[in-house]
């Protein structure tokens, strides 16, 4: 079987995964899962509504345009946010690959 992994490329194994509970529909590779789920350390959840009234981060208003202006003012958010996108690209061309071979073995 092919290696598939472009979706986990730029996390610290762990304590970057532990620090964004609370994040909704978060992919997270099987072998971080497992160790979250050997892990006797507690998980707090960060990420909450609760949390987030209680900050005392200024809110900030954003539109397409904005976003758009402030991603190409961004090099870094910029180049991650490409490479993500051509990781999972490639990452789905193996994937339908992988299970091609299989339904072909079925049959």
């Amino acid at each position: 079987m092919a290696e598939l992994g472009g979706g986990i490329r730029g996390f610290i194994p762990g304590r970057e995964i532990k620090a964004l509970a609370g994040c909704d529909l978060l992919t997270i590779s099987p072998k971080l899962l497992e160790e979250l789920e050997l892990s006797n350390e507690p998980l707090t959840e960060y990420l909450t509504v609760k949390n987030g009234k209680a900050s005392d981060l200024k809110k900030i208003e954003i539109n397409e345009a904005k976003f758009r202006w402030e991603m190409n003012e961004d090099k870094m958010a910029n180049d991650k946010l490409s490479e993500g996108i051509r990781n999972f690209a490639a990452d789905s061309r193996k994937l339908e690959k992988i299970l091609a071979e299989m339904l072909t073995e079925i049959k």
